[in-house]
């Protein structure tokens, strides 16, 4: 009786908490009626929420009688917020048309947390180029946007070569700033350097890129250094139609770009591209030095020639999950600054298979990557090893020929190995499962990560004469986030990382986020490494003359030369983004980062003179790893050294006359502690500290404004971008004003000379204006032009590179949807 009477009292309450509670439910779309996945339905006072189907519908069920505050967010919309009066036993139907988000606050985020955040409520500084500025660009390098983002320091090193550094520490092969597309990681695999024009994707199928300052670490793993760039494309269920352009420009360019994405049923949709960039770089011969003979850079081919394809394949598993297959292709034939002088790329090719599931509280993400290519070859050192052959009576066919491979003694009538030549066959494995979820205001994400490279340079350029170089690491992250209410939230994250060569690291972060009115204050710590490349490691570059230090060496003398460890960064940022009235917005930042253990420019580890050579590689002989090391007078490698406080600041404010019209200005300010007396910041052993061993690379201060101006049928913008003039100093590469390094009295440094093993053309930096407008002829057809260095000023923006002079871009651009749907 007393079980009847207990199941009773069960049944009964149970109707009556039904009876006292009703639903919402609605359907969520975009301005042309197409449905929006993901879109994240939400009452913050009583921590309820969904997220809407691949149909755009959703439900928020068990909501208590009464009136509520419901919000609707979603990525490049504007937040919505209404009340709704919700009846108990009743469904209150919400609908919503979302319109394109007009002010940064509007901004939805995903990549700082791997989820859906407004960008006001990021424990970090972010930003954002949307799907409108990346529409209204009409050039087909994106990378050009990067140089209106504040805390950015854009480079460009001719008409295809872009790069971007963040908060310091650059170079001409710089591999700390993570760089993702889609959840793939997007740096080449021996190298470790972004992909650049190497990408898959075309411009037209971007939905936008989001560039996270500082460390990255805990949720995306090492690498994530000084920054993260995540470009996220486009949903074929939300971008339905096809997209054709065709554009032409200065330098010969030629572009042509074809995008289509269509839905076949409730569980199919497909997306496919191709894109074809042909051009030639601007007249520039880098010197190239055989003793104290400069010579030009030999056979050099300024033409560049890209190609890329791709497509994708979404399937619908449930009302809220997804599988997707992607496949891309690339081929790139260009000119690429290293630190060892320029490379010539030939018909390099990167190829990316992908399968990806995704739902509301599980992700899992696998795919494989593969990089070929046969005949690209460092220019300096064929150059050297030609010079070496024709100058010893060898004919001009027989010395660029065997310049490949090997360089001619004439003190001993014998040819050395000096091989230029890098082939490529390596490839990579990325897996990653990921789980999301929370209890009330408690929310977790968790997951593990496992990469393994397998690098093959068939004996070219890496330590691999035995067959590929197989490196692995795996991490497993976790990261908790309270919300405590009146605006308080707080962020407690930890990745651990285990590296075949350099064991566990941890990685840990935390926050603290605390909104007032239409702004939020945040206080963050994050802690970053760098994990050498595979380059680094294990190179062995034109005939053992360069070596990565992997396992350490032994000198003849006995001296031990640590191998390479990771670097390490550990910072501290104060920011505030939010809106100070009605037009004017701002996002402004603080931050001290303490670096430890940097990787050393290439430095000689031989002393000849005293009979001290490399005697082994860790405990193999060096003869037995690279037999043109042993008997050297100079091996080059690499070390870790010293450590250096830097701080900065930047801000951002953007100011809105009209829907319009937007101005905004950028400015950032960077730091730097140096200890010259600590000789454990001697990167080159020689005795003194200098700054041109810490390879800082960034200007003090730079500046942005820009004017943006955007309607239905006109749109532009107008940038003017000031860098202070700065020293950069990365390997054999120098631009520096003459000084004096050493204090005797002697200028090491001089402006529009030689310096070492180059031409110093001076400091890096200046003042451009570059400018964008279009006209859309009507829904279908626009055609727009950029011009970037508007009024040809003279400047010269990186290393081994030309004066960048103007630049001039026009598209045509066709769009149509056939399928879309009437209204």
């Amino acid at each position: 009786m007393k079980n009847i009477l207990l199941f009773a009292i069960l049944i009964f309450s149970g109707i009556a908490y039904a009876q006292s509670t009703g639903t919402i439910s609605g359907t969520i779309e975009d301005e042309n009626g197409v449905p929006l996945p993901g879109a994240t339905v939400q009452i913050a006072e009583l921590n309820l929420g969904a997220i809407s189907n691949f149909d755009g519908n959703y439900t928020l069920e068990n909501v208590p009688a009464g009136d509520h505050t419901v919000t609707i967010s979603f990525v490049g919309y504007k937040t919505f917020e209404t009340s709704v009066t919700v009846v108990a036993g009743q469904n209150s139907e919400l609908n919503k048309t979302l319109e394109e988000g007009e002010n940064v606050l509007d901004e939805v985020v995903i990549t700082a947390g791997k989820k859906l955040q407004k960008v006001t409520d990021v424990p970090a500084t972010v930003e954002v180029i949307t799907a409108k500025e990346i529409e209204e660009f009409p050039s087909f390098n994106l990378g050009e946007l990067a140089a209106r983002q504040k805390g950015v320091d854009f480079v460009r090193s001719g008409v295809l070569g872009t790069g971007i550094n963040i908060r310091g520490f650059n170079s001409a092969f710089n591999s700390k700033n993570l760089q993702i597309t889609d959840d793939r990681v997007s740096m080449l695999i021996a190298t470790g350097l972004p992909y650049g024009s190497f990408s898959t994707v075309i411009k037209d199928d971007v939905e936008r890129v989001e560039i996270l300052l500082g460390p990255n670490g805990t949720l995306y793993g090492p690498n994530a250094h000084n920054g993260l760039v995540s470009t996220v494309t486009k949903n074929p269920r939300t971008s339905e139609g096809t997209t054709l352009v065709y554009g032409v420009g200065s330098q010969n360019v030629i572009t042509g770009r074809l995008r289509h994405a269509q839905i076949i049923n409730n569980r199919l949709s497909y997306k496919v591209h191709f894109e074809r960039n042909a051009g030639r770089e601007f007249r520039y011969v880098d010197s190239v030095y055989v003793g104290t003979t400069a010579y030009d850079e030999h056979n050099l081919d300024r033409d560049f020639d890209a190609l890329k394809y791709g497509g994708a394949v979404h399937y619908k598993t449930g009302k809220q999950s997804e599988l997707i297959g992607y496949y891309g292709h690339s081929n790139n034939t260009n000119l690429a600054v290293t630190n060892a002088g320029r490379n010539q790329i030939k018909d390099w090719t990167l190829d990316i298979a992908q399968l990806k599931f995704v739902s509301k509280n599980l992700f899992a993400n696998a795919y494989y990557t593969w990089s070929r290519t046969d005949e690209t070859y460092a220019i300096n050192q064929r150059t050297q090893n030609y010079v070496s052959f024709v100058e010893n009576g060898f004919s001009e066919e027989e010395a660029w020929s065997r310049a490949l491979y090997e360089q001619w003694v004439p003190a001993f009538g014998i040819a050395i190995p000096r091989g230029a030549l890098f082939k490529d066959m390596s490839e990579r494995f990325n897996g990653e499962a990921q789980y999301n979820n929370n209890w009330g205001d408690f929310y977790l994400t968790a997951g593990a990560q496992y990469q393994l490279d397998m690098a093959d340079s068939d004996g070219t350029y890496l330590l691999d004469q035995d067959g590929p170089i197989e490196i692995a690491q795996t991490g497993v992250y976790g990261q908790f986030e309270y919300k405590l209410g009146s605006g308080w939230n707080f962020l407690a994250g930890l990745r651990a990382d285990n590296h075949d060569l350099y064991g566990t690291n941890l990685l840990p972060k935390a926050a603290i986020t605390k909104s007032i009115g239409a702004g939020t204050f945040r206080l963050t710590y994050g802690r970053g490494m760098a994990v050498p490349s595979i380059l680094n490691l294990k190179g062995n570059l034109f005939g053992g003359l360069v070596l990565g230090n992997g396992e350490g060496f032994t000198l003849t003398d006995g001296t031990k030369i640590d191998k390479l460890e990771v670097e390490t960064i550990n910072s501290f940022e104060f920011g505030f983004k939010g809106k100070i009235s009605d037009k004017l917005f701002i996002d402004a930042s603080a931050y001290y980062n303490m670096s430890e253990n940097f990787i050393s420019p290439l430095r000689n580890i031989v002393d000849a003179e005293n009979g001290n050579f490399v005697t082994h590689i860790g405990d193999t002989p060096v003869d037995e790893v690279s037999a043109g090391a042993s008997a050297s007078p100079f091996l080059l490698t690499y070390s870790n050294f010293g450590s250096v406080d830097t701080y900065g600041f930047d801000l951002g404010l953007n100011y809105y006359f009209s829907d319009a019209l937007r101005a905004s200005l950028n400015y950032s300010y960077f730091g730097r502690s140096l200890d010259t007396d600590d000789l454990a910041n001697d990167g080159n052993l020689d005795g003194m500290v200098l700054e041109s061993e810490l390879p800082i690379n960034t200007p003090a201060n730079k500046l942005n404004v820009g004017l943006h101006y955007s309607t239905n049928k006109f749109y532009g913008a107008l940038f003017a971008r000031w860098i202070e003039d700065y020293d950069f100093f990365s390997g054999i590469n120098v631009a520096a004003e003459t000084q004096d390094m050493d204090g005797d009295d002697v200028n090491e440094i001089v402006e529009n000379a030689r310096v070492g093993r180059t031409w110093n053309y001076g400091p890096l930096g200046g003042f451009t204006i570059d400018a964008n407008f279009g006209y859309n002829l009507n829904d279908n057809v626009s055609l727009g032009v950029n011009v970037t260095n508007l009024f040809d000023s003279d400047i010269r923006e990186f290393v081994a590179s030309p004066t960048i002079g103007r630049l001039i871009s026009f598209e045509l651009k066709y769009n149509v949807n056939f399928f879309k749907k009437k209204q």
